[in-house]
């Protein structure tokens, strides 16, 4: 009896790592929101983020998990963007440290600029859990738009987000 419980959950966990893996979120297109929030940590997602300003998608840009000594200028000349983008039109949130101190810090910028629309930047791979943290950070008032950038995760970090993403919603669960 108890070989076969384990089993099954076993059976679960495996088909959802399947699913998990075979749905991977993608890019989104030119929806327009009211703000960009990109999380740091990934190649292309800064220039996701700006991209999209840049064409006017969104008003305002947040990249949250910056390290605190980086100024905006140093930002701006890294990622060769136009230094007036980022002059009127880009925060940089440095207070947060992980997925879930993103989604609160993104929460707290978009509150104080009442922006009821988001289009939420992260790597494929981390957006089920990013997305996850942000909706619960900012409640229903907010459109989250998920905009995944493509990457190429190998199965060690498939593995691990995927395990992060179960124990994260099963502690919400438990109002952890």
């Amino acid at each position: 009896m108890i070989r076969r419980g384990v089993a099954l959950i076993l059976l679960i966990w495996l088909l959802g790592f399947a699913v998990f893996v075979v749905a991977l979120p993608g890019q989104a297109g030119r929806e327009r929101t009211y703000a960009i929030v990109v999380l740091t940590g990934g190649p292309g997602r800064i220039q996701r983020g700006l991209d999209h300003l840049e064409r006017g998608d969104a008003r305002r840009l947040l990249v949250s998990g910056v390290d605190p000594s980086v100024r905006v200028e140093e930002l701006a000349s890294l990622q060769d963007a136009p230094r007036h983008l980022f002059e009127c039109c880009v925060d940089l949130g440095k207070d947060a440290v992980d997925t879930r101190s993103n989604a609160a810090e993104a929460a707290r910028w978009l509150e104080r600029q009442r922006f009821a629309s988001v289009r939420l930047v992260t790597s494929d791979w981390h957006m089920p859990r990013a997305r996850f943290e942000l909706e619960r950070a900012v409640g229903a008032g907010v459109r989250i738009v998920p905009d995944a950038v493509d990457s190429a995760p190998g199965l060690v970090a498939l593995f691990s987000e995927y395990n992060k993403f179960l124990l994260r919603r099963i502690a919400a669960l438990f109002g952890a």
